[in-house]
């Protein structure tokens, strides 16, 4: 293992902490409808859980409403029923071979929540980014004690280090502030 080892897989690392949170953030619900908060939803299809995009075609009816065409006429209501049981608080109904879904407008007191969301979200990213780079100093610290780079070598490693950690958190303040600004948005 070398410095240049250390630092790609603490880089790589990191980038996978920033991108986990930018999924995360994506399923919290904003004031308007998305496809994309219903990815995650699961339903029974023919006995094993299945994302709901591949069993429906997900379309915007209007800025709050979701379309949901099951594939097949048959799962219409395991999908209608997996939608209401998410944690969503989405209440959808059947018209005919079209599953509608909803999206009440958000109180004031439920854009808090979904902020706090946010930032708990945000907190976690950060906290892997340092345990990423926590793991890193320690490599180093061990190919200094294997005598396989100078300690000048390392304190050059773990500045570089920091710097990645410093800019990783940079990014991840910024997904939040940006959703924080488009939930708080009426």
């Amino acid at each position: 293992m070398s410095v240049a080892d250390v630092k790609k897989s603490a880089q790589d690392k990191m980038a996978k902490s920033i991108e986990t949170l930018r999924s995360n953030l994506a399923k919290v619900r904003t004031g308007r409808a998305h496809t994309g908060i219903l990815d995650h939803v699961m339903v029974d299809y023919y006995g094993s859980p299945t994302a709901l995009p591949m069993v429906a075609n997900l379309t915007l009816i209007d800025a709050r409403t979701i379309g949901v065409q099951p594939y097949e006429k048959k799962m219409l209501n395991v999908i209608e029923k997996a939608i209401r049981e998410s944690d969503l608080g989405l209440n959808p109904s059947t018209f005919g071979d079209l599953v509608r879904v909803p999206t009440p407008a958000l109180t004031e007191e439920r854009r808090k929540e979904m902020v706090k969301l946010c930032k708990s979200e945000a907190e976690d990213a950060k906290i892997a980014v340092r345990n990423v780079r926590r793991d890193a100093n320690e490599q180093l610290k061990k190919l200094v004690k294997d005598k396989a780079i100078s300690e000048d070598d390392e304190r050059r490693a773990q500045d570089d280090v920091q710097k990645m950690t410093d800019k990783a958190v940079i990014d991840i303040d910024k997904l939040v502030a940006e959703k924080e600004k488009e939930v708080m948005t009426v």
